[in-house]
């Protein structure tokens, strides 16, 4: 017996997350998170620590007292790209 979750059909208006056919990355929406409309929001617990392991490989250190959102994940970004690391799977 298979104990992964299996996809279901949402029901009526409720929210949904990714799409129901397979994308390729070229296909899928990359907004400038600048243009989020929570970017001016707190950083989150996970954006902040994994920005931590970041910034520790790299060297850096960065402010977190009033940290954004959209701040944390362009950080993120670059540091993945400096770095070359990548989030771990989970």
């Amino acid at each position: 017996m298979d104990d992964q979750p299996q996809p279901t059909e949402p029901e009526g208006d409720a929210e949904v997350l990714g799409s129901s056919s397979p994308q390729s990355p070229d296909e899928q929406i990359e907004r400038d998170p600048q243009e989020w409309t929570t970017g001016d929001d707190p950083a989150t617990e996970a954006q902040k620590s994994y920005l931590d392991r970041l910034a520790s490989a790299a060297g850096e250190q960065i402010p977190a007292d009033g940290l954004t959102k959209a701040q944390a994940s362009e950080h993120i970004d670059r540091l993945q790209e400096q770095t070359g690391m990548q989030p771990r799977e989970s």
